[in-house]
């Protein structure tokens, strides 16, 4: 068992009866009162967050996680189909699963699968990916006072703000976190 004080981003721990995966956590101490650990979890049957308290020496129980980079491969009826390189095990991901890392994926990306007892409970892409562009507008000649931008969509669907010496079948670095061009690839 842990205390409150030992939760940290990414854990899961059992609240409520149920697997929850730690978002967030601060550790707080307002003026004289005792310190606490502020937390958002996201319930792994639900997918519901919520915010909760822990007194700071509270024992919170953690729930052991294996993370597998797995392989996407393609998406069908069924749904998402990630395989694992290793063993070649294949998984199938339902479109909530991925929900919030779908615009990023292409066939043959790796991704991070975080399992509990066998059983698929979040999908972890990479910080940054490459993607082509598949349509973007010439820019307009002159028009270059400060940093001028303009939208290009990209293979998976999304439309990202470039610069605009970028054209269409350049690979771009986009940040998944935030969906901001970084640069070129």
């Amino acid at each position: 068992m842990a205390t409150a004080n030992d939760v940290r981003k990414g854990m899961a721990i059992r609240y409520g009866g149920e697997v929850c995966l730690v978002l967030e956590t601060q550790h707080r101490t307002p003026g004289n009162l005792r310190a606490f650990v502020q937390a958002t979890i996201r319930n792994l049957k639900t997918g519901r967050s919520a915010q909760v308290r822990f007194a700071s020496t509270e024992p919170i129980e953690t729930v052991p996680l294996v993370r597998r980079k797995m392989e996407y491969s393609y998406k069908d009826g069924s749904g998402w189909n990630f395989m694992d390189p290793s063993t070649y095990d294949t998984v199938v991901l339902r479109d909530e699963f991925v929900e919030g890392c779908k615009d990023y994926l292409v066939e043959g990306s790796i991704c991070e699968v975080l399992f509990n007892d066998e059983v698929p409970v979040q999908i972890e892409v990479a910080p940054s990916v490459s993607l082509k562009v598949v349509e973007s507008p010439e820019g307009v000649r002159g028009d270059s006072s400060g940093n001028v931008q303009k939208p290009a969509k990209l293979e998976t669907g999304i439309t990202v703000n470039v610069p605009l010496f970028i054209k269409e079948g350049e690979v771009i670095k986009v940040d998944t976190r935030t969906g901001l061009y970084l640069g070129r690839a």
